[in-house]
């Protein structure tokens, strides 16, 4: 028997348990505050909107839908992105981020053989899976500074200068999971200056933009800033977070080339790798974000779900405000720093910042 996913049995675990104050802080999926899951209120129109047009299930190509293909890259990149406008961009549907993240990494392993990838120490759990899967070797960067509860933005930096030229370096575009912390522009500047001069490869995971600061422009700003500085950029995309979709499994794999020569060879690349993997992808999910994207009218709307929910995650100001109670921006505590003596004002500081934060 294989052991259960870290992750994933969390939750099978807590539907096994029957208690009546049971809380699931394990899997990363927004709750209402009735603890419910979330379905946003832009995807029931989508949704109602496919209702009405009556559209078939055939199979799409191997590529994915192409409405979705062209407003997702749009999305991370910006509409106006020369790339897009030059047809730099090779842009192919995924299974989500973990399925688009595969991909890139079965194109690594065929066609850059012995490169390793970088990955942030910590990261999250399943990286670390996907590249052992595709047999593509990989060691880690510092991030996670304990002592300042902060990015150790020097050890990431040499590292990154230390590894083999011509690495992939795994970036968490936003929101950085499971720490919470990321780079300031000016730090990103740095790192994009590091990479550029070891000529490695920028491989962003983009799992939650507009997700962490409530703006879609403002989460994709690093993954542009490369692009913009005429690199080749690689991006895995996915919708669970921002769009609600996590049962859809819609994600998208980017990559930016130096040509659109390049970018056409690349694409027919990772379709040739997407085909005996799983011929081609989900269709429902992919109309709903082409839809949602698309129309000027539920792209509004979604950017002000999307601010509510954001909001609503960044609220745990008032704990360190008064309470000098001190977290990662996402909530997440760690419980080696929390003594039995503490534990009763932790408590205090919570139910204060929930009864007394609007």
């Amino acid at each position: 028997m294989a052991p259960p996913d870290p992750i994933l049995g969390v939750s099978e675990a807590f539907k096994a348990d029957n208690h009546e104050l049971k809380l699931n802080l394990g899997v990363g999926a927004y709750r209402t505050e009735e603890l419910q899951p979330y379905v946003l209120n832009v995807v029931k129109k989508a949704d109602q909107l496919l209702l009405e047009k009556g559209e078939n299930r055939e199979y799409l190509p191997i590529e994915g839908l192409a409405a979705f293909n062209k407003v997702t890259a749009e999305l991370l990149l910006g509409a106006d992105n020369p790339v897009i406008k030059q047809q730099k961009v090779a842009t192919v549907q995924g299974l989500s981020g973990t399925g688009s993240l595969r991909l890139a990494a079965a194109l690594i392993e065929r066609y850059f053989p012995g490169a390793q990838v970088l990955i942030s120490s910590p990261t999250w759990g399943n990286h670390k899976n996907i590249f052992n899967d595709a047999r593509v070797p990989w060691s880690e960067y510092r991030y996670y500074d304990p002592k300042t509860v902060g990015l150790d933005f020097e050890g990431m930096i040499s590292d990154i200068k230390a590894a083999p030229e011509g690495s992939f370096i795994l970036l968490h575009g936003c929101a950085h999971n499971p720490t919470g912390i990321d780079p300031t522009p000016e730090q990103w500047e740095k790192i994009a200056d590091v990479i550029q001069e070891k000529n490695h490869i920028p491989f962003f995971d983009i799992a939650y933009q507009g997700f962490a600061s409530g703006s879609l422009d403002a989460d994709a700003s690093s993954v542009r800033m490369f692009v913009a500085r005429g690199m080749e950029v690689v991006a895995a995309q996915s919708y669970s977070k921002n769009l609600g979709l996590y049962a859809e499994r819609i994600g998208a794999i980017n990559v930016v080339c130096s040509s659109p020569d390049a970018a056409a060879r690349v694409k027919s690349q990772l379709k040739r790798i997407a085909r005996p993997m799983y011929s081609n992808p989900p269709v429902h999910g992919a109309r709903i974000v082409a839809n949602v994207v698309g129309d000027p009218t539920l792209f509004k709307e979604w950017n002000e779900e999307m601010e509510m929910m954001a909001g609503r995650i960044k609220n745990c100001d008032n704990m360190t405000n008064k309470w000098h109670v001190y977290m990662t921006k996402d909530g997440r505590i760690s419980l080696a720093g929390l003594s039995l003596a503490k534990c009763e004002y932790l408590a205090d500081a919570i139910i204060d910042s929930y009864h007394n934060v609007s």
